[in-house]
């Protein structure tokens, strides 16, 4: 399974890669804003860190508008993905960069009907998001166990991120369910380390440890 960054800080994004656990990043026009700098600096840098793709959301609504704002924004690295929201248009988009080779990321999707009308257009990845579903009641982490199967049905090769991730059992209900993808805050993904019988082994290792030394200055 990749992990995916969920963030705009260089920072972050240098710790989690630090730690092995950043295959890729996504971004969206909030997580930018609160960066306070440039939107082409902030993905510039991020994807001279980053070997792995780096989501950056187009922000028109016509299917013309986004196609040149993802020639644009692809045209910044190799790695770049054009996040593109599930709507009419934007799927009319997704279909017109797969014809010309651009890599998408298709966002704010809650149906698997929404899911598969995407892979039909050709889209790189899919983006279900699981928290918000959750918020509204509904079993988000269903969803990413209807659009595996279907598109293991049919055979297609859109990738699956599982997104809007609130908690680390978000992370492994998707890993046992077989997701490519899960992209995660930071402060999620430094949560990952946490265990308190790791906390009290260690404790106990140490303390141990230093029990011998002096045991040892003493003899």
């Amino acid at each position: 399974m990749k992990f995916f960054v969920d963030t705009a800080n260089v920072e972050q994004i240098r710790q989690a890669k630090a730690w092995g656990l950043c295959d890729g990043v996504t971004t969206n026009p909030t997580l930018v804003a609160r960066e306070g700098r440039d939107f082409r600096e902030v993905i510039e840098e991020i994807c001279s860190i980053v070997d792995g793709p780096v989501s950056a959301e187009a922000v028109t609504t016509e299917a013309d508008s986004i196609l040149a704002e993802a020639r644009e924004l692809s045209s910044w690295a190799p790695n770049i993905v054009v996040k593109i929201p599930l709507i009419p248009e934007g799927i009319k988009a997704v279909r017109m960069c797969a014809q010309e080779g651009i890599k998408t990321n298709v966002t704010l999707c809650f149906s698997p009907l929404q899911a598969l009308i995407a892979a039909k257009a050709g889209a790189s990845y899919i983006s279900p998001f699981v928290g918000r579903l959750d918020d509204i009641s509904h079993q988000g982490m269903e969803l990413v166990h209807q659009i595996l199967q279907i598109y293991q049905n049919y055979g297609f090769q859109t990738e699956v991120i599982v997104a809007s991730v609130r908690n680390p059992l978000h992370v492994v209900e998707a890993a046992m369910m077989g997701a490519h993808i899960a992209t995660v805050p930071f402060d999620v993904l430094a949560k990952f380390f946490n265990h308190p019988l790791t906390d009290v082994g260690l404790k106990r290792f140490l303390a141990d440890w230093e029990k011998l030394q002096q045991e040892i200055k003493s003899s």
